[in-house]
């Protein structure tokens, strides 16, 4: 897995990994280059950040994609196309295509939301504070287009002790061999 990057302050909120990079790149400032594991390459590169208007990802997104990506959503439990999903490949970011998860690291938390126990890699994701509805989780975010995706809590299995626990909406998956 990657570092993690130190945190900087992006609109007043404290943001981790490499969103720390472009944190204000999703306001339709210039795109930034940031550092992932590629699946498909077997390797770090560098990619460009996705920066669009709202009018662009309303264009691009269904009402529901756009609500829970950008406006940070919520789809309801066991709702979702991808809770009981079990095709062997990649999960990637919904509005820009980043691969987030493999299918090896999806289990069945019982929650209702696809879950996983780690990303493809720890550059792959972004996380930061998020204290809404009055309680304390831990929002993760996609370090390429700053696409809320879910939020990552510490009560998974073995290795890792997390449950990513994400909005089907919010993913895409590629199926691979093998």
């Amino acid at each position: 897995m990657g570092a993690t990057l130190p945190g900087i302050l992006a609109g007043g909120v404290a943001v981790s990994g490499p969103l720390a990079i472009q944190a204000g790149a999703t306001d339709g400032s210039a795109a930034a280059e940031i550092r992932v594991y590629s699946v498909e390459k077997g390797n770090y590169v560098m990619t460009q950040t996705v920066v669009k208007t709202n009018e662009e990802w309303k264009k691009v997104l269904t009402p529901e994609q756009y609500h829970i990506l950008r406006e940070k959503g919520t789809e309801r439990a066991f709702s979702g196309k991808y809770d009981k999903h079990h095709e062997h490949g990649v999960y990637r970011c919904a509005a820009c295509g980043l691969e987030l998860y493999r299918s090896e690291e999806k289990y069945d938390s019982g929650t209702g939301w696809p879950s996983f126990t780690a990303p493809i890699a720890a550059s792959n994701i972004s996380t930061r504070p998020d204290n809404s509805f009055f309680s304390q989780r831990t929002e993760v975010i996609c370090p390429r287009c700053g696409g809320h995706l879910g939020h990552v809590f510490d009560d998974g299995p073995k290795p890792t002790g997390k449950r990513y626990c994400m909005n089907s909406a919010a993913l895409q998956f590629t199926a691979t061999t093998k």
